[in-house]
């Protein structure tokens, strides 16, 4: 039984991770998924949160994921997503000013505002922070 498998997570603009992994937390449309090596083999869209995964000498590694889909098969997870953010890259300062934005939209709701993407919004944004404060506590 293999000990690691291989990770790949990539936007449609960039690679963000190629590497090996020992676990991984990964948020699908219906929750998170924990993958372990030899996971089976899985086909998922992906949902919006923070995503983890440890890598052999025990480096957590922390990323804001939002939609796109998730393949695990043969020992390789592959994430693709529409958008994603390594959590040392994230700026907290302005997600929790996006999160406050879009909360204070969705309880006073202006002309057009559409309450569903105000919702959307306050996830992505509290996926940022969450992404960020991990990456932050790893670096203490």
């Amino acid at each position: 039984m293999a000990d690691t498998f291989d990770i790949e997570i990539a936007t449609p603009e960039r690679l963000l991770a190629r590497e090996k992994a020992i676990r991984a937390q990964i948020p699908a449309k219906e929750g998170y998924i924990g993958v372990l090596p030899e996971h089976a083999s899985l086909l998922s869209e992906l949902g919006i949160g923070a995503m983890t995964y440890t890598t052999p000498d025990d480096h957590l590694f922390s990323l804001a994921i939002r939609g796109g889909f998730l393949e695990i098969h043969n020992n390789v997870v592959r994430v693709l997503s529409d958008i994603a953010e390594k959590g040392h890259e994230i700026d907290i300062t302005q997600a929790e000013k996006d999160l406050k934005q879009a909360q204070d939209e969705m309880v006073n709701p202006a002309l057009g505002v559409d309450i569903a993407s105000a919702l959307t919004a306050a996830r992505h944004a509290q996926a940022r922070i969450d992404a960020a404060r991990k990456a932050a506590a790893k670096e203490e």
